[in-house]
């Protein structure tokens, strides 16, 4: 005998009507709600008679558990992030048996995740979701907001799994009815994948992460997030839903889901709220498995200002100058991750106004910015840099930036642009700013094409900040040489140090900070990269003309207490400072000067550095 639906039942009992019953099933389209549970809300059917029904279609007892009291060693064995995933509450113990009251009571795959997690068989009870959600809250959360005073309401739970959505950006309707049909399992919760999507997406937003990682190893799935620059471990997945997980992630992405030999790349988009995040997937084909790497890039990321990015006040003052030039180029350089492309916007959003027509070309478009034309790389549609960039010369720029200079094509191009009356910014790979010049000269662009084309050069990197937890330690002497290695010569006696707290995940660090250091390419370096370029020579020009290193900068921000050694010494380039102080005036002078640059003051013979490579006149600034 077929089973009869809850709506058949109540009709025929003739608690609702047809009409009233199709006006349900309407509202009940695209929303995460059940059938009852939208019965109950809308008062159409009272609840003992929506009570009868419900427990003749599922043949389970129903159990209001909304003002129960579990026992707390009933409720070790199903953790509370469990309990809030699978809208279920264990209430208490049928001798061998663990009773759960439960939305879903005829949910299998339910039933065995919670049978393999308490270790016990399953009696099922059924319950309204939000009296689940209740109970859940007094139960799980009763000790600990008793102690700190602040208790999570229903509502914030039920609003946390409803307000994310996926975003296909493929142009194909197979992929976008993949997307629509993904988001109806979701929120209806069906398999474990689809959970572990949302999940894993939304904690690694939580966190701020920059990027995901899912690596399958041999006995189970690690999902390591990126945080700070730093990765860190987020959960282990079951081994056997390794496949399943990377399935779903290759659907969102409009990838080959039956491609598993060969990388893939792709990407979707993600909406919590107002929040849109896109998300750049890749794939690597591994011993164990397929890896997944997925790029989170806010779209609509706050451009911050050069001092919040942690500029110091000269360096943001010179920048402010040379992006005021009506032409030239801006290069800022460092490695992935370095903060390069905000950087990058934060100066378009100086510039950014009714008279100016700013331009960019992107791989990807990473920051949504109004009022700027921006275009995105296609290299499949033959959209590249150097096709892009031949195009937007057409369009009477004024300001054009450059996600990234890769190719002899692209540079000659924006060399001849900066040339020819437009501001021109764009980033290279180099380790510091001295070092893009060889790069320049490595792709191919001749030195004199550099020298009348460059306006500066920005190097950076980004170190953790510590967090407002953080205390003070005695400086030991092993500490005290550590840091007269890096330039500090007269350390304190307490030095700020990491110590850890929640807001933190305990590590001490929260938020990042800039480590910059900015080459004026003025007419003194100019010369020389007109003559035979020598890298010494152009970095003791530089030091002439005032540029800090991005190791005093970093050293600046340790002696403010705004980051530690270790982290500086993770990600900045450290190296011994060579320096000697002028007796005449005192002011440092390079070891490869033989003169003061500021007094004209001859070296005394024999204080030189073992360390120099070269020597060079100056004097007047005039280099000979």
């Amino acid at each position: 005998m077929k089973r009869k639906k809850l709506g058949e039942i109540l009709q025929e009992g003739g608690k609702i009507s047809a009409a009233e019953l199709q006006l349900l099933f309407e509202e009940q389209k695209g929303k995460m709600v059940r059938l009852g549970e939208l019965i109950l809300e809308r008062g159409l059917v009272d609840k003992p008679s929506l009570v009868k029904a419900l427990e003749e279609v599922s043949r389970v007892p129903y159990q209001d558990c909304s003002k129960v009291h579990c026992d707390p060693a009933v409720l070790q064995l199903i953790p509370k992030p469990m309990a809030v995933r699978l809208d279920v509450l264990p209430i208490g113990m049928d001798q061998a048996r663990l009773i759960v009251v439960m939305a879903e009571p005829q949910n299998v795959a339910t039933i065995d995740e919670l049978r393999f997690t308490s270790g016990k068989d399953i009696s099922p009870r059924l319950g309204f979701r939000a009296e689940i959600v209740s109970a859940i809250v007094l139960n799980y959360d009763g000790t600990e907001s008793a102690a700190t005073g602040n208790q999570a309401s229903p509502e914030a739970i039920l609003e946390t799994e409803l307000e994310m959505e996926f975003i296909s950006t493929s142009s194909r309707q197979a992929n976008r009815d993949a997307i629509m049909e993904m988001q109806a399992e979701m929120n209806q919760k069906k398999t474990p994948a689809v959970r572990l999507v949302s999940e894993i997406i939304q904690k690694a937003m939580e966190k701020q992460a920059s990027d995901i990682h899912i690596e399958p190893q041999a006995a189970a799935t690690v999902v390591r997030i990126r945080v700070d620059g730093v990765l860190r471990e987020l959960e282990s997945v079951p081994r056997n839903v390794q496949n399943s997980l990377v399935s779903r992630i290759k659907i969102l992405s409009d990838m080959d889901i039956g491609e598993r030999r060969a990388p893939q790349d792709g990407r979707f988009m993600v909406a919590v709220g107002q929040r849109k995040v896109d998300m750049r997937v890749s794939t690597l084909p591994t011993q164990y498995g397929e890896k997944v790497v997925i790029r989170l890039l806010e779209a609509s990321a706050p451009i911050l200002t050069f001092a919040s990015l942690g500029f110091p006040p000269d360096v943001a003052a010179r920048l402010v100058q040379l992006i005021a030039l009506p032409q030239g180029m801006l290069l800022v350089t460092g490695p992935t991750g370095s903060g390069k492309s905000t950087t990058l916007y934060s100066a378009l959003n100086l510039l950014r106004k009714p008279a100016v027509n700013i331009v960019t070309v992107e791989d990807p478009v990473e920051y949504a910015l109004a009022g700027i034309n921006q275009v995105h790389v296609n290299s499949r549609a033959g959209l590249t840099f150097a096709s892009c960039l031949r195009s937007i010369l057409r369009q009477d720029p004024n300001v054009i930036m450059i996600g990234e200079i890769r190719d002899l094509e692209t540079a000659e191009i924006a060399m001849k642009a900066a040339q020819t009356g437009h501001l021109v910014l764009s980033t290279l790979h180099t380790n510091d700013s001295i070092a893009a010049v060889a790069r320049m000269l490595d792709l191919g662009i001749p030195e004199y094409l550099i020298a009348s084309s460059v306006s500066g050069i920005m190097s950076q990197r980004l170190v953790r900040k510590l967090c407002s937890c953080h205390g003070e330690k005695q400086v030991t002497p092993d500490y005290s040489e550590r840091l007269a290695g890096v330039g500090w010569t007269e350390p304190p006696d307490r030095i700020a140090w990491p110590n850890g707290c929640d807001s933190c995940d305990h590590t001490g660090y929260k938020g990042r900070v800039g480590i910059y250091e900015l080459l004026v390419i003025d007419e003194s370096i100019r010369s020389i990269l007109r003559g035979a370029y020598k890298p010494d020579l152009v970095r003791a020009a530089a030091r002439a003309g005032g540029m800090r290193r991005m190791q005093e900068d970093a050293l600046t921000k340790l002696q403010a207490g705004t980051t530690t050694l270790e982290e500086i010494v993770r990600v900045v380039p450290m190296e011994l400072l060579a320096t000697l102080k002028c007796e005449q005036c005192g002011h440092e002078v390079p070891p490869a000067f033989r003169f003061c640059p500021y007094c004209g003051t001859r070296r005394a013979p024999g204080a030189s550095d073992s360390s120099t490579e070269s020597s060079l006149h100056v004097r007047e600034g005039v280099l000979s």
